[in-house]
């Protein structure tokens, strides 16, 4: 069992609310009519561990959660960090507008949202969900 609970009539957002797709992401899921818990990664430290839990979740390394062209990053370290988790824990607790993209948790189920089209195709088949 994980530190991030779960809900299949709950949705979890991690986002930054500086980003574009952050606030675009954010305005969609306030009007979906499931529950909501919104965090907002500028105003909230996520632990290192739920970091470790949401790549868990989501299949990918703590590497792939962050925009290595954003320019901070780039500036930063460079075209080529030689980093190991530690470090990249450390600086998405830094600097959390590297972001690669909002992170949706919808019932049990981890998504990486590219848009609010992303997010509109998670929650429409709520009818598919009755057995």
């Amino acid at each position: 069992m994980g530190v991030i609970s779960t809900d299949k009539n709950e949705i979890k957002l991690f986002f930054h609310s500086e980003s574009s797709i952050g606030k675009q992401v954010l305005a969609y899921v306030l009007a979906s009519e499931k529950k909501i818990l919104t965090i907002d990664i500028s105003k909230t430290n996520v632990t290192g561990t739920q970091w470790v839990e949401l790549a868990k979740g989501l299949g990918v390394s703590i590497s792939d959660l962050i925009d290595q062209e954003h320019p901070d990053f780039v500036k930063n370290y460079g075209d080529h960090p030689n980093l190991d988790q530690e470090d990249w824990l450390k600086l998405l607790d830094k600097q959390p507008e590297v972001l690669t993209k909002p992170i949706a948790i919808i019932g049990n189920q981890y998504v990486q949202l590219e848009s609010e089209a992303d997010f509109v195709k998670y929650i429409e088949p709520d009818s598919k969900d009755v057995k």
